[in-house]
């Protein structure tokens, strides 16, 4: 579905890009993956993704670092000469009620989940216009959608990949660029295996489907996004979430 495009994906070391990564890697796409502090974890992923037969690189780069991300997609460019699919999906945690949360800690959640997006379309705007079919996925969350006590930072962030994600669709229309959402539910990862059993019993309990999801559940979606079978969806928010936030 993908063969011949490149895809770049940040925070694709580990969770939901990794997953992503492997998927497009499946589907025939190059991928330029970027990645923090999982050096090991990254050259892992990176050999995972070279069983597919397809050209890879990975990158470190702090996505919240305008300059850095500049500097970042100009190599992405060097190396692969065109970018066809972006997927913006690096984002960090720090909970905690909104009556204790300290300013570095909100700062820190919107600079990585939403400023992170921006940094990235901007500087990869241009070549992804130049592809002709471009695509752009922004990671959001059901926590952008309905709020959730103790993550204002996460919520307000990923609320506004949402409102992000519908401006972007609208002004790179007219270049044939498609950009949507994907906002995930309680999916199995590495940051949701930390959750108290209380927790997941919740989860279960009110979720319509009765389990959380799992990564190439997400993954699926991204790559539906990514082809040519979803050519006209553009300022969407796909939901993958088991009925959680219906």
């Amino acid at each position: 579905m993908l063969k011949g495009k490149t895809a770049v994906i940040t925070g694709a070391a580990t969770g939901i890009g990794k997953a992503i990564a492997l998927k497009m890697a499946q589907h025939g796409a190059n991928i330029a993956f970027i990645y923090l502090n999982e050096d090991s974890t990254a050259l892992d992923v990176k050999k995972l993704i070279k069983n597919h037969k397809v050209n890879v690189e990975k990158y470190k780069c702090d996505v919240s670092d305008y300059k850095a991300v500049k500097n970042t997609c100009e190599k992405i460019i060097k190396d692969f000469g065109s970018v066809d699919i972006l997927v913006n999906n690096a984002g960090i945690v720090k909970d905690g009620l909104l009556l204790r949360m300290s300013e570095s800690d909100f700062d820190a959640v919107i600079d990585v989940n939403l400023k992170g997006v921006f940094n990235m379309t901007k500087h990869l705007s241009r070549p992804i216009m130049k592809s002709g079919a471009g695509r752009i996925i922004n990671i959001s969350s059901v926590s952008g959608l309905m709020g959730n006590p103790g993550q204002a930072n996460y919520s307000a962030a990923k609320a506004g990949v949402i409102g992000l994600t519908k401006t972007t669709a609208k002004e790179f229309a007219g270049k044939n660029v498609t950009c949507n959402a994907i906002a995930p539910g309680f999916i199995i990862t590495n940051m949701t295996a930390n959750l108290p059993q209380a927790a997941r019993e919740y989860a279960d309990t009110t979720i319509p489907l009765k389990r959380m999801g799992t990564v190439d559940e997400v993954a699926n979606v991204a790559v539906f996004l990514a082809s040519d079978m979803s050519s006209y969806i553009t300022g969407e928010v796909i939901r993958v979430d088991g009925g959680m936030c219906m």
